[in-house]
């Protein structure tokens, strides 16, 4: 017979589906959105966030703030640990 405890540590550590409402949130967000959100969780500053990705600094803040609008979130650290709790960076 299995420990009852050790069955529910095996349950708990197990990962939990997302809600169908950060699935469709994580489904709006394009290969470029993920890739900005990449390289701010890498803590690179905007500007080399611009260079890296071929645009304008002016750029990357719009699709910054595009990005938090989908979210519900308010700031770019914002949707960096939204992303990073769903495996998405």
């Amino acid at each position: 017979m299995a420990d009852p405890a050790l069955e529910r540590s095996s349950l708990a550590a197990r990962p939990q589906p997302a809600s169908s409402l950060a699935a469709s949130l994580a489904a709006e967000l394009s290969r470029e959105d993920l890739e900005l959100l990449r390289l701010l969780a890498r803590g690179l500053p905007l500007e080399a966030v611009a260079r890296r990705l071929h645009t304008s600094e002016r750029t990357v803040r719009r699709r910054i703030k595009g990005i938090c609008e989908r979210l519900g979130v308010s700031a770019s650290i914002e949707a960096v640990v939204w992303a990073a709790r769903r495996g998405l960076v």
